[in-house]
């Protein structure tokens, strides 16, 4: 096994102190660019602001000036003491998803320290640092590089926030991450590796869950792969455990949620059309079927998923599984398949969770896992998107209490997003609930004491998101942690992060001691200094 620890001094990003000093331009994805400077090389940000404007520079770009003055910080308390939340909730930032290259360094260097120098005066607990197994482990199984991301955990640290890593076992399109290249070669000679469709497509971007525990890496499972992942990682960022690093998540499946890939592209999983696809036809899938079925006297039903269940677009109440009344979905075929195939869910999960905190056990951070929240056809009986998605939830039947007595029986917490969702803003036609699905779950979740983390679905994407996340933090009293997402154009864009800024002070104001509100004129100085303004 090889490690590359190499920090962020002998990571070119222009200059040493990122957060103090002049930077020059760099660009997001969407032609962000941001100049930093001050008149003082101290690297402490209590004797400084921020001064933001925005310039539109076209349709999809702008431009981030922050320079630091020598005013009072608008939320900095004078005690000392943390801020946090009127409703107890340490509020987190997402980085970009490509915050760290396929190439293992830091995209948009200097951006990324504007914007996180930004968050810092804003009052921002912590970010989110997505790290790719691509990315770390890309060429060769045991050897790692976490260049990239001790870089940006330096530079974290260094502001003083606090940090949640995201460990990443799949690929996303979006930020142009690959599974590791040893991988994806395994996956052109075996493509069973991966999950596969009742039309013969396959899902690249993750390993079937049937392989968890079979030995086709190289003659290592998967397990065994990720577990030495995360032993890298603990030894890597053992300087950070437990004071900059407070929390790990562990991708679980697609897109880092536990769910199978029922639309392979995960931008429709809440379509208002179709309901995805089961996801049980690699052979290792099917494998396992077979065995279930013939374990219990049915051999015939493990030749393949149900044969009425209509394809990813296909709208799921003209089908004869689904539909609301007498669906193969109620029939004694219905219940054994969908047990199954949740079962097969629920069993990956379990094992993945497993290996996180028999890794971090003596770490004192947490460790938790991604639940999607699959709110299309929500209002239906049969839940069809849920159940393609291994979730068997029913009019009949909760589906998520076993998912939920896993994540209680590894004592970890549950990421749930979409808490910027609300029912008056769902298609009719989707017949759609993110409201009750959140109740749902949470409800589960307080009976079985297991603590839920919330998110948004995506940045300015949810009509009224930021009133929907207050109103859910006020009566989720039990959640500690909320993360934005994410960092990039968008969110630093002149239309959404005015909006942020007063969300993020909406949430601080109330909890401020008497002696600890701002005056007047630091009150001032904050809307000068901390608002966004239109060119």
């Amino acid at each position: 096994m090889e490690v590359s620890v190499m920090g962020s001094s002998q990571v070119n990003l222009g200059r040493n102190d990122l957060g103090c000093r002049e930077v020059g331009n760099c660009s997001f994805t969407k032609s962000f660019n941001s100049n930093i400077s001050s008149s003082s090389s101290s690297p402490s940000l209590k004797s400084s602001k921020l001064c933001i404007k925005l310039r539109s520079k076209s349709l999809n770009g702008f431009s981030l000036k922050a320079s630091a003055c020598s005013q009072p910080e608008p939320l900095i308390l004078k005690n000392n003491r943390e801020i946090k939340t009127s409703d107890g909730a340490k509020l987190f930032v997402g980085l970009p998803l490509d915050a760290v290259s396929s190439s293992n360094t830091i995209n948009h260097a200097r951006a990324i320290a504007a914007g996180l120098k930004a968050l810092k005066l804003l009052g921002v607990d912590g970010i989110e640092l997505p790290v790719w197994w691509g990315v770390v482990e890309k060429e060769t199984r045991g050897k790692y590089d976490w260049t990239g991301y001790l870089a940006l955990a330096e530079m974290i640290q260094k502001l003083g926030l606090k940090l949640h890593v995201s460990l990443c076992f799949h690929a996303s399109k979006e930020a142009k991450i690959q599974l590791p290249q040893w991988v994806s070669q395994i996956g052109e000679s075996d493509p069973s590796i991966f999950f596969k469709d009742q039309s013969g497509q396959h899902y690249k971007d993750s390993l079937s869950f049937a392989v968890t525990d079979v030995p086709v890496l190289d003659g290592k499972t998967p397990v065994q792969v990720y577990k030495e992942f995360c032993e890298s990682f603990k030894t890597a960022f053992s300087p950070f455990m437990g004071s900059t690093i407070t929390g790990v998540s562990v991708g679980l499946g697609p897109e880092g949620e536990l769910r199978y890939p029922s639309h392979h592209n995960p931008s429709i999983v809440n379509n208002h059309q179709g309901a995805g696809e089961f996801q049980c036809y690699d052979k290792y899938m099917l494998s396992s079927l077979k065995q279930y079925a013939e374990s219990n006297g049915n051999p015939l039903w493990g030749l393949g998923g149900p044969h009425d269940a209509p394809g990813s677009d296909q709208p799921p109440m003209t089908s004869t599984f689904f539909k609301e009344n007498e669906g193969s979905w109620e029939t004694t075929y219905g219940n054994f398949f969908l047990s199954w195939y949740s079962e097969q869910l629920i069993s990956h999960g379990s094992r993945l969770l497993s290996l996180a905190t028999e890794t971090f056990h003596d770490v004192p951070i947490s460790i938790c896992g991604k639940l999607p929240l699959v709110h299309s056809w929500y209002k239906t009986r049969s839940h069809p998107s849920e159940l393609t998605a291994g979730f068997y939830n029913t009019a009949n039947r909760d589906g998520y209490v076993e998912v939920i007595e896993m994540f209680a029986k590894h004592s970890c917490q549950i990421i749930l997003p979409g808490m910027d969702l609300s029912d008056n803003h769902q298609p009719n036609e989707s017949l759609s609930s993110p409201e009750l699905l959140v109740a749902q779950i949470t409800s589960s979740c307080r009976k079985h004491g297991v603590e839920i983390l919330g998110q948004n679905s995506m940045v300015a994407n949810a009509p009224n998101g930021f009133e929907q996340i207050k109103k859910l933090l006020s009566s989720e009293k039990e959640m500690s942690l909320f993360t934005y997402q994410r960092m990039g154009a968008d969110f630093f864009s002149p239309e959404h992060f005015p909006a942020f800024t007063q969300f993020v002070r909406n949430l601080n104001q109330p909890e401020l001691d008497s002696d600890d509100q701002p005056t007047k004129q630091e009150e001032r100085v904050a809307s000068n200094h901390l608002q966004m303004q239109a060119a």
